[in-house]
């Protein structure tokens, strides 16, 4: 049965969609709440303080395409939150095509963002719609960061590092290892793809703020190779990624490396099942909700060109609040007015980098960012 809410939440029963809804009140943008479970999707929604301001409707759906369109026609943006994407996206993100329906996600999965441009950017393009996956804190601020630095004519290498303090979700524990199982991280150099050596391990890096040096790891490549492969500034991007916590971080290598001997000879289908098990295991619950005083995160970006350097760091806090902000932002934008671009685009070629970090500063979740030009 067709949808009169313009927006969808798909996963609202989730950590991030839950917050999605949050911002969505605050917008004051009715929407439909969707997931596998009526009960719990409800249960979700109707706890969410205030709640009562706002319309909303809750749709169970099973995960088909077919589904899927028939619960969110009438709809004009699907914001989705069901991961790894490369697993439950493209059922989606083909709805989406159907029923005329821009597209968001909160992805870390490079070899997703590449399959999507390839399969379905210029079939989004021609209809006017916008196809941006990767909108979440982890990518979009270190987007926003490059941009920044990228303001400066005449640098055309990124030197990318994203930190966050907290937990990750059963969602994010589950995609890290399909990452790992399923695919290659790539980073960019000259204009092309190159693998990351598989063997080197955790990388020890210098974290702006803090005398301590951090732990980092390529987190699949991120997204941000792939969004500047198309920038015709940028030849060369580098991306890598940490948590705030050293225990955790010498953890991560050993967790996928024992569940990827566990996968061995396995087919998908047990590759699959064993990627559930350890990700339950890893994370069974929920995190507790973000303290700002806690959960921060850190962007840094070192943009260099032959004779010019700059370098960007934006602190903040609540990585998934962000995450939820920046997907309710883009909502509230595309009911209002056309994108910036349409077909495969990122979070700031679609909605602006500015745009993008004036929301967050107005909902006090990031600083200004801290600018250093050498030329």
């Amino acid at each position: 049965m067709p949808t009169d809410k313009r927006v969808v939440v798909y996963g609202a029963s989730g950590y991030t969609g839950r917050l999605i809804c949050e911002y969505l009140r605050e917008y004051n943008i009715p929407f439909l709440a969707a997931g596998r479970s009526h009960t719990r999707v409800k249960s979700i929604v109707d706890a969410v303080p205030g709640i009562d301001t706002v319309e909303y409707d809750i749709a169970e759906v099973e995960h088909s395409k077919d589904a899927l369109v028939d619960a969110f026609r009438g709809a004009d943006v699907v914001l989705n939150t069901v991961g790894p994407f490369s697993r439950w996206g493209h059922a989606v993100v083909e709805a989406c095509l159907e029923i005329g329906a821009h597209y968001t996600d909160t992805n870390g999965e490079q070899d997703w963002m590449i399959d999507v441009e390839k399969r379905y950017g210029s079939d989004f393009a021609d209809r006017n719609l916008v196809l941006t996956p990767g909108l979440a804190q982890m990518y979009s601020i270190g987007e926003i960061a490059a941009n920044i630095c990228l303001e400066t004519p005449g640098l055309d290498t990124l030197d990318i590092q994203v930190f966050w303090k907290g937990h990750p979700t059963v969602a994010s524990t589950n995609t890290i290892l399909t990452n790992a199982a399923f695919s290659k991280a790539y980073f960019l150099e000259q204009n092309e793809y190159v693998e990351w050596p598989a063997d080197d391990g955790i990388y020890q890096v210098v974290v702006p703020g803090q005398h301590d040096l951090g732990l980092a790891l390529p987190w699949g490549g991120t997204s941000h190779p792939v969004w500047f492969k198309n920038d015709p500034r940028v030849a060369n991007a580098r991306a890598l990624g940490g948590v705030i916590n050293r225990p955790l971080m010498l953890a991560v290598p050993q967790i996928i490396s024992a569940a990827l001997e566990q996968m061995e000879g396995k087919t998908d289908e047990e590759k699959f099942q064993i990627i559930d098990t350890v990700s339950s295991s890893v994370r069974s619950e929920t995190p507790p909700r973000e303290n700002p005083r806690i959960n921060t995160s850190l962007d840094s970006v070192y943009a260099s060109g032959p004779l010019g350097r700059v370098h960007t760091v934006i602190h903040g806090n609540c990585n998934y609040k962000q995450t939820a902000l920046l997907n309710a932002f883009a909502a509230s934008r595309l009911l209002q007015a056309p994108p910036r671009a349409v077909g495969f685009a990122s979070s700031c070629m679609a909605f602006g980098h500015r745009e993008l970090l004036g929301v967050l500063r107005a909902f006090g979740l990031v600083l200004d960012p801290i600018v250093t030009a050498h030329s």
